[in-house]
């Protein structure tokens, strides 16, 4: 069992806000709560489906979020209060607060590419499949690799070209191989980009930066997956090296060069503002 140290608080103490915000905060988290419930439901009603039709047992089914807990909307969330739960409004988000608990232990949140915005567990069920019942999977796994897992599965070939154009590769690494405890197959590091935050993981090493702008951080993941203590000083040749292989990646990838410049758009990151128009200018119309 790995143990790795907290983080710190991202938000006021429970005991340290208003009871009105209180009350308002937990019906942020019931409506949360309510949604997961539905989703939960929705996803009996696909199994009971398979079920019935004898495709159960020969079935796989992935399940994962796609990023960590949402801070959208500030400390206590998004969305105006008074229509929370209504036919007039919706909650936008839950909030800061009880996204720093629901990222725990991890740091940042969706949009970064720190674990608080990207670890997410993978659920794989197959029962004809995959004998292993109940156990974890440590082997780090990406959103690329589900394209090249369910190639191998059914016993695909993936095309190169579609008509005159070449067709993109295949990035991923399939888990088939981890879902009977073997070793996976990866060949290179797993890169990530979104938002001109930037990330690659290649064996224990890690490093991240916030922003495009922003500096690397480099972190020892075996030891310190909460990402507190920064090694880029202690280890430049590592910080270097995986620099070049997210830069050269990047570039092949078409991840850069970015729309915008600036910080992460939580850190007033904004597109090229337009031109603005002349009082009494008028527009010009292309013709439909």
């Amino acid at each position: 069992q790995r143990r790795w140290q907290l983080t710190p608080r991202d938000a006021r103490a429970w005991d340290d806000v208003k009871p009105a915000k209180q009350t308002e905060l937990d019906f942020r988290m019931a409506i949360y709560a309510a949604q997961i419930d539905r989703m939960d439901q929705g996803i009996g009603r696909i199994v009971q489906a398979l079920k019935r039709r004898g495709l159960f047992d020969n079935t796989l089914i992935l399940f994962l979020a796609d990023n960590g807990g949402c801070a959208e909307g500030g400390e206590f969330g998004g969305g105006p209060a008074n229509f929370l739960g209504t036919k007039q409004g919706y909650m936008l988000s839950y909030g800061r607060g009880w996204a720093n608990a629901s990222n725990t232990p991890f740091r940042r949140y969706k949009h970064w590419v720190h674990e608080g915005g990207i670890a997410t567990p993978l659920i794989a069920h197959w029962p004809a499949g995959i004998k292993r019942r109940n156990e974890f999977e440590r082997q780090p796994g990406h959103l690329i690799d589900i394209m090249a897992t369910c190639v191998e599965l059914a016993g695909a070939a993936y095309p190169t070209r579609r008509g005159q154009s070449d067709i993109q590769p295949m990035e991923g690494t399939s888990l088939v191989p981890a879902f009977g405890g073997g070793k996976l197959a990866r060949g290179t590091p797993l890169f990530f980009e979104h938002e001109g935050n930037r990330a690659v993981r290649d064996g224990k090493w890690k490093l991240v930066a916030r922003g495009a702008t922003g500096p690397w951080e480099l972190y020892d993941m075996a030891a310190d997956r909460s990402e507190l203590h920064n090694l880029a000083a202690d280890y430049p040749e590592v910080a270097k090296r995986l620099n070049q292989k997210w830069e050269a990646w990047a570039a092949r990838a078409n991840a850069v060069p970015w729309p915008w410049a600036g910080k992460h758009r939580g850190e007033n990151i904004k597109p090229k503002a337009r031109k603005k128009r002349k009082p009494g200018a008028k527009r010009n119309k292309k013709a439909a």
